[in-house]
């Protein structure tokens, strides 16, 4: 019997948004799939049920990948049904799933199985921030989360700026929405004047904020980011 697929499901970044119209490509693979592994489990049952999702839900099985569920997760029991031929979806709590996701260690744990892992078509705010910055979209690099200690920051900052300025790159961040605000004063303090940053904040939602512009004139900004979903992409010259 042949083995069953892991399809990588992305999910809406912004709840009612009309941007999340991808889903009707995936409307195959969201009637086929009856067993899901998700990081939160009631943002996947709306999900598929505003995707038009046929199949009752009361049928579904989801096995929790969440962050205090991660290191009990059985990938044995969890893969059991791809090796019976079923296949399996694999869903983050907004965007593409692995992608500054915990959902890698799944992805990596299915290729060691030699398991066939199939991406689908959908929003990633790293992606969408880039795409929309105006910035070296040949030469970018992601960092996650930066240091928490300001001094550590500031450095990392610094280097960021001098990698740019080097090989003229784009680099992309992001920070806890609640420190979004000390996040850009950091980066007007530490940064040159003239090093642009474009700050991508609610992306796909009705409220979505795309600018960019230099240090110094984000300084000049009033803006509240408090709270708010932001990809942060630097780039010096």
């Amino acid at each position: 019997m042949a083995k069953g697929c892991l399809y990588l499901i992305p999910v809406p970044l912004a709840e009612h948004s009309e941007k999340a119209s991808y889903t009707w490509l995936h409307q195959d693979i969201i009637q086929q799939v009856k067993e899901y592994i998700v990081e939160n489990e009631k943002t996947a049952r709306k999900f598929l049920k505003e995707a038009g999702l046929k199949t009752p839900q009361s049928e579904l099985v989801f096995h929790d990948y969440g962050k205090h569920a991660r290191e009990k997760l059985d990938f044995n029991q969890v893969f059991k049904s791809i090796s019976a031929g079923s296949d399996l979806g694999l869903m983050s709590e907004a965007g593409c799933p692995a992608v500054a996701d915990p959902g890698a260690d799944v992805v990596a744990e299915a290729h060691r199985r030699g398991i066939q892992v199939i991406p689908l078509v959908g929003p990633s705010s790293i992606m969408l921030g880039l795409m929309a910055s105006g910035f070296n979209g040949q030469s970018f690099a992601f960092h996650g989360y930066l240091p928490i200690d300001k001094a550590a920051r500031n450095k990392k900052i610094k280097e960021l700026e001098s990698q740019s300025t080097k090989d003229q790159s784009a680099h992309i961040f992001i920070e806890t929405p609640y420190r979004n605000n000390q996040m850009l004063i950091d980066l007007i303090k530490t940064g040159k004047p003239t090093t642009k940053l474009c700050i991508a904040c609610n992306l796909t939602a009705e409220d979505e904020y795309i600018f960019t512009q230099t240090l110094s004139m984000w300084s000049k900004t009033n803006i509240d980011l408090h709270k708010k979903p932001c990809i942060f992409i630097l780039s010096a010259s």
